[in-house]
Formats: structure tokens, C-alpha cells, sequence
């Protein structure tokens, strides 16, 4: 997930501006990363908690 984040600054500030899908777009990406094996509500909330604190 920090991976994720970091090389996407841009859509950090646009979740950080309100835009709720910009979550949804790194929720993908995890999946990608992890070929469909994550669980997407625990990715959700680990990304709330990620995006909240930067």
C-alpha cells in the first residue's frame, strides 16, 4: 500500500480534495498488486488510515 501511495502523489491530493474515487482507484491497484488476493474492506480501511495521516 505505501508503495502505491507514494508513486501516486497526484491522486493522493485529489483524495486529500474530496474526490472518493481516487480511493477506489488505489483499492485497484492493490488488487492488481496483489492479483485479486487482498481482502478490498480491509484495503479500504488500511488506505483511509494511510491517506489520513500524510
Amino acid at each position: 500500500i505505501d508503495d502505491i501511495v507514494s508513486n501516486n502523489p497526484k491522486v493522493v491530493e485529489d483524495y486529500k480534495q474530496g474526490k472518493e474515487k481516487a480511493l477506489g482507484f488505489f483499492v485497484g491497484q492493490v488488487m492488481k498488486a496483489t492479483k485479486g488476493q487482498a481482502n478490498p474492506s480491509v484495503v479500504n480501511k488500511l488506505l483511509r488510515e494511510r491517506l489520513g495521516r500524510e
